[in-house]
């Protein structure tokens, strides 16, 4: 799966703060993603994160 560092991702579950929208902040064997609603960070594996993302939402950069 192609995700880059800036990309927002929307998961499958929510965040306990009831958003399900995450900014990716590192990408490598784990990933660490910031809520966009409370600005929590969680950092965990890229198998466990690419299994329940729901939805890739690229900002296009004048593409």
């Amino acid at each position: 799966m192609d995700i880059q560092v800036g990309d927002l991702i929307q998961m499958k579950k929510k965040h306990p703060c009831g958003e399900n929208t995450f900014a990716v902040l590192r990408v490598g064997m784990d990933f660490k993603i910031r809520c966009v609603k409370c600005g929590r960070e969680i950092m965990a594996p890229r198998q466990k994160i690419e299994k329940s993302i729901k939805k890739v939402l690229r900002e296009q950069d004048g593409q």
